[in-house]
């Protein structure tokens, strides 16, 4: 089973594109930090950064209720891709493909 769930804070403003195809992307970065204690005892804060995309109308709905800064849950699954780069370098990226997310204290929906 592939299921990814993360909360935490949106890093970037979300990047929307259209595709030649008709198809919209949205892409942000999401920091989730993880307090650890050390060996002599000491708490430090481990902070990671994911990649997040999101397609077609999930993409137009995170970019008009998510910015940078926002708290988020997003529900997805892990996508990892091999490439070649254009001066030749295997490259690898991992992604969160979001299926659902739901804004802690960012944007308000506007009731119409």
């Amino acid at each position: 089973m592939n299921s990814v769930r993360l909360i935490g804070n949106v890093g970037t403003e979300p990047e929307l594109r259209e595709l030649s195809e008709g198809k919209k992307i949205a892409k942000i970065r999401l920091a989730t930090n993880e307090r650890v204690r050390t060996k002599e005892g000491l708490i430090s804060e481990n902070t990671q950064w994911h990649n997040l995309v999101a397609w077609d109308a999930l993409a137009d709905v995170m970019v008009k209720y998510v910015a940078k800064g926002s708290k988020v849950a997003v529900e997805g699954r892990l996508s990892h891709q091999v490439y070649t780069d254009s001066e030749g370098q295997r490259r690898e990226r991992s992604e969160i493909v979001v299926s659902s997310f739901l804004t802690i204290d960012g944007k308000k929906p506007e009731i119409a």
